[in-house]
């Protein structure tokens, strides 16, 4: 029994399980999952730009999560589950090839980064078995927390559960220049709910394509584990990477016991202007939250993460209230990042508002989620707007029925969240002080957000985070041109998620040699697809609203000569 650790009564026997009972709570430790390394760094020879190379392998692999029963089967990047932790600085461009030696279809979709669009994971955009895609990616964002997982058509929601999904972390200068809490004080935590078999096996049953809620509580990859914790400030990084489980976490000395205050210094989209305390935050699928700490208090004692019932439409089992377990030590080892979190974070620039532009209903028609009466399998219909590049629009998003929480994600952009009406009927303290790309639902409810449709023109997809919900249709897009209909012309090659050149290929050895890698980014630089990973361009594009793209006109026809 590790350090500190007490008799444990959660009143189990007042609710089910589903999964057989576990009862190892906080005996484990929680996994880490490794920074991921890259293969090599190609640098122009005239340039002197550098992009990264990085190989990632969907693999099969398993894990022993209940001690009594067989090791479960999964399948995960690098054969682990998460997957590895790509930490990026913002402004160096790489290129990740992922290859799929997994059992099943694999699309990557890096959540929370403005990809071009056939980089963005499109839902029909994957790669079969014994295929590899390489992704070539800006890191051009402020420092934020984001993941990569599997968007596969209609197949999303198992190849996550089953494990296709990792942290992916920007960091900048201005972040890193606040003093907050780093290194082995910086921790990730990816939150999941899952239901087993007798025989240790993932059970995957959606409930009539309304969701899995799942009655075992895992944070990354480990049920109820237990952290180590030194009395000092810790920054937390939260994920939830469930499929259909919010959760709204606090924590607690002991077990029950007073809880603590923390502040929350990020969401989806980065640092908040400033920090907001608070004792418990809500989180749904797909969003992310960091939290500072301070274990100063709790010398020699424990804390735990607990988990509010009821948090949405969630069924509540016999051990989801609970969620981990820190041990706090006795003593600190280092008090580098130790001092108070600054009261101003970052600048966040308010866009312009104005009249609502769009309004989108997800609501359920005929046994099958949607968003104004349509889903991704209506080919002809399912790009439902067209805003012009570099405009300033206030989508309304709605609750539109079902009796479940719709938690929406928008590719590409960044929103502020202006109102919420119904439900909840209201903006909560950490929504409304940050930038966002998942607006979390509740039945009944409205919000309004607000984003610049920029820096790319191209076709991207938004839909509700509930993965289940997103294989049964609630899933569509939204293309940044002014094309008419979606035909693609040939001076158009970002454009299209499914551009052939940049295509899944089937794996052959001659194309994992040196010089192959190094020729295949030269060319992924020559298109100039990310103004060359200029920050600062960047934000040119941003602002130069009827500027056409001369150099990716230039990048096409490097493009045509590349493939013939």
């Amino acid at each position: 029994m590790p350090y500190g650790l007490t008799c444990i009564c959660t009143c189990t026997e007042f609710r089910q399980w589903i999964s057989p009972e576990y009862k190892w709570f906080f005996e484990y430790p929680l996994p880490l999952p490794p920074a991921k390394s890259k293969s090599l760094t190609w640098t122009g020879d005239s340039t002197g730009a550098a992009i990264d190379y990085y190989e990632v392998e969907l693999k099969s692999f398993k894990q022993q999560i209940y001690p009594n029963l067989p090791a479960t089967e999964l399948e995960g990047y690098d054969g682990m589950s998460p997957g590895p932790t790509f930490f990026m600085q913002q402004g160096r461009e790489a290129v990740v090839r992922f290859t799929n030696n997994g059992p099943s279809n694999m699309s990557v979709h890096v959540h929370g980064q403005y990809n071009r669009a056939p980089f963005d994971g499109w839902a029909a955009d994957y790669a079969t078995p014994s295929q590899y895609k390489d992704y070539y990616y800006p890191n051009a964002q402020n420092a934020r927390t984001i993941w990569y997982h599997d968007h596969t058509e209609y197949s999303t929601a198992e190849h996550a559960y089953r494990g296709q999904e990792g942290f992916y972390i920007i960091t900048d200068p201005q972040e890193e220049s606040l003093g907050l809490p780093s290194g082995k004080y910086d921790i990730p935590l990816g939150l999941t709910a899952k239901v087993y078999n007798s025989d240790g096996s993932l059970q995957f049953n959606p409930n009539n394509n309304f969701g899995l809620w799942g009655d075992v509580i895992q944070v990354n990859g480990q049920p109820w584990p237990y952290l180590n914790v030194e009395p000092r400030k810790y920054r937390l990084r939260l994920l939830d990477g469930s499929l259909s489980r919010t959760f709204t976490v606090s924590l607690q000395e002991g077990l029950d016991g007073d809880a603590l205050g923390f502040d929350v210094i990020a969401s989806d989209c980065g640092l908040l202007s400033q920090p907001v305390k608070t004792s418990n935050l809500t989180i749904a699928m797909g969003e992310r939250y960091e939290i500072v700490v301070d274990f100063a208090n709790y010398a020699g004692q424990n804390v735990t993460m607990r988990n509010a019932p009821s948090a949405g439409e969630n069924a509540d089992y016999a051990a989801t209230d609970m969620v981990m377990r820190f041990i706090v030590g006795d003593t600190v080892s280092d008090t580098t990042n130790n001092g108070d979190v600054p009261q101003n974070l970052r600048e966040i620039l308010a866009i312009p508002t104005g009249e609502p532009a769009k309004d989108f209903a997800f609501e359920r028609i005929d046994n099958e989620w949607v968003v104004n009466g349509v889903g991704f399998s209506d080919i002809e219909h399912r790009i439902l707007t067209r805003p012009e590049r570099g405009t300033d629009e206030i989508w309304t998003l709605r609750n539109a029925g079902g009796g479940v929480t719709h938690p929406v994600h928008i590719h590409l952009v960044d929103f502020q969240v202006l109102s919420r009406t119904g439900g909840r009927n209201t903006v909560l303290p950490y929504e409304a002080v940050g930038r966002k790309d998942v607006i979390f639902l509740a039945p009944g409810e409205e919000a309004q957000v607000v984003a610049r449709y920029a820096p790319w023109a191209g076709v991207y997809m938004f839909h509700c985070h509930n993965l289940v919900h997103e294989d049964h249709q609630m899933l569509v897009a939204f293309n940044v041109t002014q094309l008419e209909k979606w035909g693609y012309t040939n001076d158009t090659v970002f454009i299209d998620p499914m551009e052939p050149n940049f295509r899944p290929k089937p794996y052959n050895a001659d194309d994992y040699t040196d010089e192959a890698i190094r020729k295949k980014i030269a060319w992924f630089y020559s298109t100039d697809a990310y103004n060359h990973g200029d920050v600062a361009g960047s934000t040119v594009v941003f602002a130069s609203l009827g500027l056409e793209e001369a150099g990716l006109r230039n990048g096409t026809n490097r493009v045509k000569a590349w493939a013939t």
